[in-house]
């Protein structure tokens, strides 16, 4: 078993890693605070191909997995939030787009990512339908050469920031999951647009925006693959993700133990460095085994993938498992080793145990995924 990185793929993390520290850590905090949306940065990301990683080469993009879970973890050890809103774009939303579109949806969507940086969002959840995929309430009809979409979603990434978005609803609720299809829906489509955007605890340069579509008319050439077919395009995209989400968690994990080690070198207490004490170096004991492990499960479930050209269930279930509830312990002690001034938000640990908790929700909640492995080992639907 082979447990390194290759040449090339260590020359891709120490260029990302080049770019994190010099475009993204020095104005992360300032993002957090007033939660501006970093276009510029974007911008610069796209230039480097980083926007492209994983699209298809014929549109403008390149790479695999392995990069792509190495890009994921880096920029999220900079910035969760911005970090979130690229996952979102390169993974989540696109996803649908990569699998399900047809030569000009694909040839028209996938260029503005891979080499502009458009923003995009997945526009799923709803009020009613969170983990319950199947309880959308979004209505479409069809009125000749469009679709006509009538709804509220809710918590949406990048809602606000999105160029563009895959969106989903039903025909008839009374089809459950088969009566729901896909959508490409354009920023400045007529009936679509912004509602609340919410105040929440982490994430900030990204926006969870609520998705208003009154009468918007989506063109018949915007479905997305079959009509009928959007809940296993929509689950498809989730699962995709999950490794990107693990590799989110154990960025933020990353950029906890080494603030916290730092910090446990420098500090003194007693007349010596509290790292000396026993109790704290329990705890960073802990926090190097936690973030191993959860390292070690995200870039298995991401050479399975891109082993095996297929996604998988149990293992990225696995790995966004364990990497966001371990991230949870690693940022809970890296405060803990801030005594107080870990409460506060003039130092690090403080954002990133906030970033940190929504990696055990989105994407599927830890008990999502429980059960999904559980399925998976027990063969019981």
């Amino acid at each position: 078993m082979d447990f390194e990185l290759n040449e090339e793929q260590k020359m891709f993390q120490a260029m990302v890693r080049d770019f994190v520290d010099n475009e993204i850590v020095p104005h992360a905090a300032e993002w957090d605070e007033t939660h501006e949306y970093p276009y510029d940065v974007i911008k610069k990301m796209a230039e480097l191909g980083l926007c492209g990683l994983r699209l298809p080469e014929e549109y403008g993009g390149s790479g695999d997995h392995i990069t792509f879970t190495i890009a994921n973890e880096e920029i999220a050890r900079g910035s969760a939030g911005l970090s979130s809103a690229y996952i979102t774009t390169v993974s989540l939303a696109m996803t649908p787009i990569v699998m399900h579109g047809n030569e000009d949806q694909k040839s028209k969507y996938i260029p503005r990512v891979a080499n502009e940086g458009a923003t995009v969002s997945f526009a799923l959840t709803e009020s009613m339908a969170g983990s319950d995929v199947s309880a959308l309430d979004t209505r479409y009809v069809r009125e000749g050469d469009y679709f006509v979409l009538n709804g509220t979603k809710t918590f949406i990434t990048s809602g606000a920031e999105a160029d563009f978005l895959v969106t989903f609803a039903t025909r008839d609720k009374s089809l459950g999951y088969k009566g729901i299809s896909a959508f490409i829906v354009d920023r400045d489509t007529p009936g679509f647009s912004i509602g609340k955007i919410e105040k929440k605890m982490g994430l900030h340069p990204a926006s969870a925006a609520e998705l208003i579509f009154d009468n918007c008319k989506v063109p018949a050439a915007n479905l997305l693959g079959e009509e009928g077919k959007g809940f296993k395009i929509a689950l498809q995209a989730i699962d995709s993700c999950r490794v990107c989400i693990a590799a989110q968690a154990v960025g933020i994990a990353q950029a906890a133990y080494d603030a916290a080690v730092a910090y446990a070198k420098e500090r003194k207490q007693f007349g010596v460095e509290i790292a000396r004490h026993q109790g704290i170096q329990f705890m960073i004991a802990d926090m190097a085994v936690d973030l191993d492990a959860a390292r070690l499960l995200t870039y298995r479930a991401a050479w399975l993938q891109e082993s095996t050209g297929s996604i998988s269930l149990k293992e990225p279930s696995m790995a966004k498992l364990f990497a966001s509830e371990a991230a949870h312990r690693i940022c809970h002690k890296a405060v803990q080793i801030h005594g107080g001034y870990g409460y506060t938000k003039e130092f690090l640990v403080e954002r990133l145990y906030r970033d940190q908790r929504i990696t055990e929700i989105y994407e599927g909640t830890s008990e999502m995924q429980r059960w999904t492995i559980a399925r998976q080992i027990t063969g019981l639907k």
